[in-house]
């Protein structure tokens, strides 16, 4: 049965952090109930803390399967690089047998975007504080960025709830682009570069276009002036209040509003031109943003294209927790789905783990000592045919996991006959009758 949350957006910072999140409401109720102090209670608030720390690198847009169980609490969570600008669309589909609600928290985190290779640093970076959160009937959440830095997606279910999952990561434009009928394929000077021989820079951007083409407000605001001055020519100031910056549209053949006038997002308000120091080039809009604590910022994150829905073809669902083992001579888990991500573990042929979730091309496993990292899917095979087959030489126990003080799942008698489906470390991954677990490796 499908469990499918509805829609809202929202933005952060604001009246969240005032209120405590849906994910902080249920952690209380853990509490008030006693819940807290039990295995299953604990288990669920590590991780939850355990997703804050080991995180997953991705880029939009992405999109990924994955898969919890009942009786093991379940999260995750993904590390998105933001520019300030861009506009993260996150949703979450849910599908099990039983409806089950699914937290979705946003959270900063201390590092800086670009800090590191690419930001692909699987620790060292610490949530600074949540900042958006959905509410406890939707799937879908709308960040606007407002600081050029990592952000931490986690996404955890309910307790005793088992289920398949999907998240989407799409990023669209903060705001619309200021000039009708074109986009940023159309921009073709950026923001930066020298100018005047390099006694200035450039601060914004250069929108070429048909003279008289109009000129649109990109957000909703107010015009908080109307003129002319030497550079710009006839220009326009829209103050978009709600993100503390002024919008500067530049070189107007001519302006269509007045200072003081309030606007909706596509209403015209000049034309484009090339007034001011622009005489000698082709007509063009100069869009430049400055930020009321920090001058002038690059337009560009805020007006590109939107990247599209996510297009990763998701891993076949049947697969979901099923066991697999390394193919060929050896293969590596990496922190993120790509080849260059770093390489988390090195393991040999026929080390075996499980699939949490992933892609077709890139499968998330977790290995049997709780590292969680991605696989190429084309150095992995199900763990099903058996590589050999041996008789115990004396009474063993069957673990359900990988670890000396693992629960037993039943002792198998001296000669009984198993089948070896895999390996890791001194354990090996066997299969007796209908029964599935861990022994250790006979000396």
């Amino acid at each position: 049965m499908s469990a499918l949350l509805g829609a809202c957006t929202s933005v952060g910072p604001g009246k969240l952090f005032r209120s405590p999140s849906p994910h902080e409401q249920y952690a209380q109720s853990l509490k008030d109930a006693k819940l807290e102090s039990t295995a299953l209670g604990t288990d669920w608030l590590a991780a939850a803390d355990r997703a804050l720390q080991d995180s997953i690198l991705v880029t939009a847009p992405y999109r990924e399967s994955g898969y919890f169980a009942a009786n093991r609490p379940f999260a995750v969570g993904y590390r998105l690089n933001g520019q300030r600008g861009d506009k993260f669309i996150i949703r979450v589909e849910v599908q099990g047998q039983q409806p089950v609600q699914v937290f979705i928290d946003i959270f900063e985190l201390d590092e800086t975007a670009s800090e590191g290779r690419s930001g692909d640093r699987r620790k060292g970076a610490s949530p600074s504080g949540r900042i958006v959160s959905a509410r406890a009937d939707t799937n879908q959440l709308e960040l606007e960025v407002r600081q050029t830095r990592a952000h931490l997606i986690r996404v955890q279910p309910e307790l005793l709830r088992s289920g398949r999952y999907t998240i989407s990561i799409t990023r669209e434009p903060v705001l619309s682009f200021p000039v009708s009928g074109r986009d940023s394929r159309q921009i073709s000077s950026y923001f930066g570069v020298p100018r005047d021989a390099g006694r200035r820079r450039h601060e914004g951007i250069d929108i070429f276009a048909p003279r008289g083409t109009p000129v649109v407000a990109a957000s909703e605001g107010y015009i908080s002036g109307v003129g002319t001055n030497n550079l710009g020519g006839n220009v326009v100031y829209l103050s978009d209040s709600k993100r503390n910056q002024t919008l500067y549209y530049a070189h107007l053949d001519s302006q269509a509003v007045q200072q003081g006038q309030r606007v909706s997002i596509g209403d015209t308000l000049g034309f484009v031109g090339n007034t001011g120091n622009a005489r000698t080039t082709g007509p063009h809009l100069h869009f430049g943003i400055y930020s009321f604590n920090a001058g002038a910022v690059d337009p560009l994150p805020f007006v590109r294209r939107g990247t599209g829905p996510a297009r990763q073809t998701l891993i076949p669902y049947e697969s979901l927790g099923d066991s697999v083992r390394v193919s060929v001579t050896r293969a590596v888990v990496r922190q993120s789905p790509n080849g260059d991500a770093p390489v988390l573990r090195e393991l040999p042929r026929s080390s075996a783990f499980t699939i949490t979730g992933g892609t077709a091309n890139w499968l998330r496993v977790e290995l049997p000592d709780a590292v969680v990292g991605y696989v190429s899917n084309t150095v992995a095979e199900p763990a099903r045919r058996s590589l050999r087959r041996y008789a115990l030489p004396a009474a063993t126990d069957l673990l359900d996991e990988a670890d000396a003080q693992a629960a037993v799942i039943e002792t198998l008698p001296a000669g009984a006959a198993v089948d070896v489906l895999g390996s890791y470390g001194s354990f090996q991954l066997v299969r007796f009758d209908r029964l599935t677990g861990w022994v250790a490796r006979t000396p």
